[in-house]
């Protein structure tokens, strides 16, 4: 019998994480959520993964356009993060905020530390949420530190800490 949902989401909290908005465009149409569960999956190609739940608004238009960008934020930007994590207003998460477009024409996170401009190459359903795999075709690089997510706060890096 697995664990209950509760158990399992305070467990996973335990793994520290950066954060990432993932944005996403079909035609005029843009949107963007918050996401942590983010990895690379393949040098050769470049390959990424993001999970997405069902229930994302951000899904539909990635699964539209066929696009995603992964932008990996920097120290600082947890109001950012906060914004595009809310429900609330949800169709106003970029109302203020000055994006570039990516290749693929979604928009690029002003700040961040990274952003990885992907077109989908699969989509798997996994329980409650779909894990969307997408070819990098272009990075932008910042620079700065990582905003950092453990155990339900956001964290900075600690000069020196596991030295």
């Amino acid at each position: 019998m697995p664990i209950d949902a509760d158990t399992y989401r305070s467990t996973l909290g335990l793994w520290a994480t950066g954060v990432t908005i993932i944005t996403a465009c079909a035609g005029d149409e843009i949107h963007g959520m918050t996401a942590s569960d983010f990895a690379g999956v393949s040098l050769e190609p470049p390959l990424v993964m993001v999970c997405a739940d069902k229930k994302a608004n951000t899904l539909g238009v990635i699964e539209k356009g066929r696009n995603m960008c992964v932008n990996l934020l920097a120290s600082g930007q947890d109001a950012l993060s906060n914004k595009f994590a809310s429900k609330k207003e949800e169709w106003t998460r970029f109302d203020g905020l000055e994006c570039a477009t990516a290749r693929t024409g979604a928009p690029l996170i002003p700040g961040a530390l990274a952003s990885l401009d992907c077109e989908i190459v699969a989509m798997h359903e996994a329980g409650d949420h779909v894990i969307v795999i997408g070819q990098v075709e272009h990075v932008v690089q910042g620079e700065g530190d990582p905003l950092l997510y453990f155990a339900g706060s956001y964290r900075g890096l600690a000069e020196g800490a596991g030295s």
